[in-house]
């Protein structure tokens, strides 16, 4: 017969060691150590054709927040799992309870779980933002096992909990907050959304560089992880998917902090073209592709002596890799030279760009802050740049400069190969020498 093997785990940190221990030598708590024998395993499911087994995901519930709906890919999925996280003050309890009561109005039970408010406090939201539906409960509760016990009595068809950080088991070692009390409420929320089939959704507290709080776990543990992003100060909201099992991680939603709540942005190009100066020297418009949905934005940069012993290379809402692989490229491809001098380059509006469809627009901006050189107002740029200087083709190029020609610009910056547009003038080049030339800021 085969012997169990005893263990020991500390409730701070989640630490294992083989014998107890009275101070963790992993984060120094003392007393922390218990019992955590893995229990004997239960009855396992047996295995079944592919073809027989029911398909998870076939019906998704709609939220009623399309912004939301946009990034989750329609929809909810019964006994999903999803974590909201986001900075305090971005309005994460907002865009759930407003989900929440969209849901409820069409006669769908759902459960507020509030962790960390009053129940008064909760009803006072709703009341701002109309979502008094007789069909979404609430309850102010801390405890892991009361929690399951109203959700066995209300049984929900989509539950939120707020935070799955104050959510604790008095049963299990450590205190709410705790490296090991998350991960192992995490774990049995997950059980008890499949069980039930039930979608879940988790707010969660990120930490002071922007990750998610507790341990990385957490994250693997749930079907979907969701970044709600902005700026405290600035009323637009970011939401995007860095993990999502039921659909792509790569559509932005766009939203707007009102007085009545989150409101979707209508047209999110002209929102941040919207403060643009056409004639400053580093200013460059491009268009890239959020998912299905074509952005146009503002690239600018600014080339200045630098005062360090080794020049700066600053991006915001950038790669910095991608901005100091650029530089280089213009450098030594376009002969434009930034040795003794400071780069800084960003996106207006903040909105993070990861793909090379803006490669050209970034190189023409970096080109035309050293030259001090503007590009024409009418004109966008796009294309991605490669190592030696050639511009290549980027997807969906006709239904970028679309966007482009929508917003009234007639002059485009293209790779050679790109298709013709009904309405929009196409410089077509090579490599990027010429396209600095077509736009002007080749300080010729």
């Amino acid at each position: 017969m085969a012997r169990t093997c005893v263990r020991y785990r500390c409730g701070e940190c989640g630490y294992e060691s083989a014998k107890w221990l009275g101070r963790c030598t992993d984060c120094g708590a003392w007393g922390s150590f218990g019992d955590d024998t893995p229990a004997a395993p239960g009855p396992v499911s047996a295995p079944a054709p592919i073809g027989e087994i029911d398909g998870l995901g076939a019906a998704r519930v709609p939220t009623g927040v399309g912004e939301l709906d946009r990034v989750l890919g329609g929809g909810l999925v019964a006994g999903s799992v999803t974590l909201l996280g986001g900075e305090p003050g971005m309005g994460k309890s907002t865009l759930l309870l407003q989900a929440l009561g969209a849901i409820a109005d069409r006669g769908t039970r759902c459960l507020l779980v509030s962790a960390e408010e009053s129940a008064a406090q909760v009803r006072l939201r709703a009341d701002r933002l109309g979502t008094l539906a007789p069909d979404l409960l609430v309850v102010s509760e801390t405890s892991l096992p009361v929690v399951a016990a109203h959700v066995d009595a209300v049984a929900p068809v989509v539950c939120v909990i707020d935070s799955v950080q104050t959510v604790s088991d008095p049963d299990a070692p450590g205190a709410a907050g705790s490296v090991a009390q998350v991960r192992d409420a995490a774990q049995a929320i997950v059980r008890m959304a499949k069980s039930r089939a039930m979608a879940v959704l988790l707010v969660g507290h990120v930490t002071k560089d922007g990750a998610l709080a507790g341990p990385r776990a957490l994250e693997h543990v749930v079907d979907t992880v969701l970044s709600f992003e902005g700026d405290r100060h600035h009323g637009l909201r970011m939401l995007r998917a860095l993990k999502h099992r039921f659909g792509g991680t790569d559509e932005l939603g766009l939203l707007e902090m009102t007085g009545s709540g989150l409101a979707a942005v209508a047209d999110p190009s002209a929102l941040f073209l919207a403060d643009r100066r056409p004639d400053a020297p580093g200013s460059v418009v491009t268009c890239v592709m959020e998912g299905a949905r074509p952005l146009c934005v503002e690239v600018q940069a600014l080339v200045s002596d630098h005062s360090a012993p080794i020049p700066r290379r600053v991006a915001q809402a950038l790669e910095q890799s991608r901005l100091a692989m650029l530089t280089a490229v213009v450098q030594e491809r376009a002969g434009v030279a930034f040795r003794d001098h400071d780069v800084y380059a960003s996106i207006a509006g903040n909105v993070r760009v990861a793909e090379p469809g803006a490669d050209l627009a970034i190189a023409v901006a970096l080109a035309g802050a050293r030259h001090g050189r503007a590009v024409r107002g009418d004109t966008v740029v796009v294309g991605e740049v490669g190592l030696g200087g050639e511009v290549r083709q980027v997807p969906q190029g006709p239904r970028r400069l679309q966007e482009a020609l929508r917003l009234g610009f007639t002059r485009a910056v293209v790779p050679a190969s790109t298709p013709d547009v009904h309405g929009m003038r196409l410089e077509r080049v090579a490599d990027l020498r010429e396209a600095l030339a077509r736009t002007g800021v080749d300080g010729g």
